[in-house]
C-alpha cells in the first residue's frame, strides 16, 4: 500500500456519516452530492424553519467570487489564505483568482476529513500551470500551525488576501475567536486584506441555529453586524462596510439584491 493510500485510509476513518457536518450540509444546499442521509435530514428540517438557507449558501459563494475578483484584479493581490474552504465546488478561490492572474497562489485550510479527501485531487486539478494551490488539514482555533505550513506556498513579506467565509460561526467562544483572528491578522504584512462572511441573527435564523445546535452537529453562534465590525479592529473597513452579502459591490451576475440575506460580510485592508 502506498503512503498516499495509507493517508487516505486514515482520513476516511475520521469521517462519521451518522452526524451532520457543516461542510456536507453546505454542499447539499449548493446542490452538491458529497453529503449523507444525516446531513440531508437536518438540512431539510432547518429549511422548514429558515427557507432562505440555500439562498444564503449561494449568496456566500457569489460574495466570495466578487471579493476574490476585486482583490486579484483591482488590488493586485496574488496570494490567498482561505480558511474553512469547505467541500470544493464551482468557482473556488483559486479558480476565480487564477482567471484574473494565472500565477496566483492559494492555500486552503479546513479540518473536515471529507474535505481533505476531495481537496487533494479537485483543487490541484483546477490549478493553472503558472500558479499553485495547497491544502492544510488544520483548525482555525489553532492558527500558528496554519501560518507555519502556509509559508511553504505564500510569501508573508508580500500582501495576502485572508478569507474567513462562513467559518467564524463555528467558533462559539468569543475570546477564542478574537485571539485566533488577531494572530492571523498580526501575521499579515501591510497592504493585506481580510474578508469575512458570517450568519447574523434574525427570528428565523435564531430558530434555524437552535435546531442545528440540537442536532449534535458542530455548534454555531450567530453574531450581529456590530460584532463582525469589531473583528476588523486595526484594519481599514472598506465601503460599504458590513452588509448583507448581495449588497457588497453587486455586479450584473449578483442575485438576491432585492432582499436581505442574513449572511453579512465585509472586507478590510491592513494599513
Amino acid at each position: 500500500m502506498t503512503q498516499q493510500s495509507v493517508e487516505r485510509s486514515r482520513v476516511l476513518r475520521r469521517i462519521d456519516t451518522s452526524v451532520p457536518h457543516p461542510a456536507r450540509v453546505w454542499d447539499y444546499w449548493l446542490g452538491g452530492t458529497d453529503n449523507y442521509a444525516a446531513d440531508r435530514a437536518v438540512s431539510d428540517e432547518i429549511i422548514k424553519l429558515m427557507p432562505d438557507l440555500p439562498i444564503i449558501a449561494r449568496a456566500e459563494r457569489q460574495f466570495i467570487g466578487r471579493v476574490v475578483r476585486f482583490l486579484a484584479g483591482d488590488k493586485g493581490i496574488d496570494q490567498f489564505l482561505d480558511i474553512g474552504t469547505g467541500i470544493p465546488t464551482a468557482d473556488n478561490t483559486h479558480q476565480v483568482a487564477q482567471r484574473v492572474n494565472p500565477a496566483a497562489r492559494i492555500v486552503y485550510v479546513d479540518n473536515d476529513p471529507i474535505v481533505l479527501v476531495h481537496a487533494r485531487s479537485l483543487l490541484e486539478r483546477g490549478c493553472s500551470p503558472e500558479g499553485r494551490t495547497d491544502y492544510i488539514d488544520a483548525d482555525l482555533r489553532d492558527p500558528e500551525p496554519i501560518l507555519e505550513a502556509a509559508t511553504d506556498t505564500l510569501n508573508f513579506a508580500r500582501p495576502i488576501g485572508l478569507m474567513l467565509m462562513g467559518v467564524l460561526d463555528f467558533v462559539t467562544d468569543d475570546i477564542l475567536l478574537h485571539d485566533a483572528v488577531s494572530v492571523l491578522m498580526d501575521a499579515l504584512p501591510s497592504g493585506s486584506y481580510m474578508g469575512i462572511a458570517h450568519s447574523v441573527s434574525s427570528p428565523s435564523m435564531d430558530k434555524a441555529a437552535a435546531a442545528w445546535n440540537a442536532s449534535g452537529a458542530t455548534e454555531i453562534l450567530l453574531r450581529t453586524p456590530e460584532q463582525l465590525a469589531e473583528l476588523f479592529e486595526g484594519f481599514e473597513l472598506l465601503p460599504p462596510g458590513i452588509v448583507s452579502l448581495p449588497q457588497w459591490h453587486p455586479d450584473a451576475s449578483t442575485e438576491y439584491t432585492d432582499r436581505e440575506v442574513f449572511q453579512f460580510g465585509g472586507l478590510g485592508r491592513k494599513p
